[in-house]
């Protein structure tokens, strides 16, 4: 389970951070509880962000099923993917 409220706080951090691979290390440091993945935006499909803004996206993923997937539900959420937006 992760809380709404943290994930503003990741996305604080995010923010604050330089968007690279680099960021999950950090974010592990301060969640050790929860899965962070980096990738660009363009690689998520058929999944709805939590958090966006211009530079990123934030969407939880599940691995309850022993088979990672994407949620919109919090309550079953154990990681959060970080999706790099492209500039066009």
């Amino acid at each position: 389970m992760i809380q709404q409220d943290v994930i503003e706080k990741i996305a604080g951090k995010v923010q604050e951070s330089t968007l690279d691979g680099t960021i999950t290390g950090k974010l592990r440091s301060i969640w050790p509880d929860i899965h962070f993945t980096f990738c660009s935006e363009d690689d998520v499909h058929q999944a709805k962000p939590v958090y966006e803004n211009n530079e990123f996206f934030l969407y939880l993923v599940d691995n309850s099923n022993h088979c990672i997937s994407f949620t919109s539900s919090f309550d079953a959420a154990t990681g959060v993917v970080i999706a790099e937006c492209e500039e066009e």
